[in-house]
């Protein structure tokens, strides 16, 4: 590990505005899976896509039912050792700004302040109709009161608060509604199918462009919100480390690469580098 930390800590000293990009795989160490093994394809059933959970009735039946057995886990969930690290090496300010394709809010968790989040926050809840917010954990008070023979299932868990509830437990499942208006729910996150929001893509860009490096932990970046990053760093010279267990997307775009677990290398990174400032 000596070796990687070395590396790692003479980059981050050369690179004094680095932005941070993190992925799924920060938060396995937390207690939620997620989509991708080591190869990079995606495992289990194909997740939730947007334009189908606006569509049909029983695609939302499908997602708020298990939704209600795994967001318990998401909601849980605490911080670990490189969240907790990232926070720290931002407020040492040896890292930049940070941009995140999680919806867990683990890093706010950790005390990290402006963190962008590119797919949205599963905390919160929309109406489509008339766009009032929700907590969702007050969503999930009338998801138990809706589904009483539900409450208390098992299942397994599954990433971005899923779970792999059998499909015959949702055919008597009621799906709640909005209380002002009766209107669709959904959570504040951005489906596969569907994109990042505008005024989301123009913060995020103009922090990699702000930005001399990137810093990418615990992603793939199979999916292209985040690898269109890696991209634009290298197509303006800015260098790219990334740690994550497995290949990446972006494998061939990468000055440096950590094969290691982030919660184990970024605490150990914080120490040594605190040592040199």
């Amino acid at each position: 590990m000596q070796a990687s930390l070395d590396q790692l800590a003479g980059f981050l000293e050369h690179h004094r505005q680095v932005m941070v990009l993190t992925g799924a795989g920060i938060s396995t160490a937390s207690g939620i899976p997620d989509y991708r093994g080591r190869d990079g394809v995606r495992r289990g059933r194909a997740p939730v896509q947007g334009p189908e959970f606006r569509k049909a009735e029983v695609v939302r039946k499908r997602y708020w039912a298990r939704s209600m057995i795994g967001y318990p886990t998401m909601a849980r969930a605490e911080p670990n050792a490189a969240h907790r690290a990232i926070t720290q090496m931002q407020a040492d300010a040896m890292l930049g700004a940070l941009v995140t394709q999680n919806v867990d809010g683990l890093h706010q968790r950790a005390g990290s302040a402006d963190v962008l989040e590119l797919h949205g926050t599963i905390h919160h809840v929309v109406c489509l109709d008339c766009h009032a917010g929700f907590a969702r954990s007050c969503v999930q008070g009338m998801l138990e009161e809706l589904n009483p023979g539900v409450t208390g299932s098992v299942a397994a868990a599954a990433p971005d608060g899923d779970a792999h509830l059998e499909p015959a437990a949702l055919e008597h499942f009621h799906v709640p509604q909005c209380v002002h208006c009766g209107g669709t729910l959904k959570p504040d996150v951005v489906f596969f199918g569907d994109g990042v929001a505008p005024a989301v893509t123009r913060a995020a860009l103009a922090r990699i462009e702000a930005a001399d490096a990137l810093l990418v932990v615990g992603s793939s970046l199979m999916v292209f919100s985040g690898f269109r990053f890696c991209r634009m760093a290298a197509a303006s010279g800015k260098p790219i480390a990334a740690i994550n267990l497995g290949v990446t997307r972006a494998d061939d775009l990468l000055t440096l690469k950590f094969d290691a677990s982030a919660e184990q290398l970024l605490p150990a990174l914080h120490g040594q580098l605190k040592g040199l400032y």
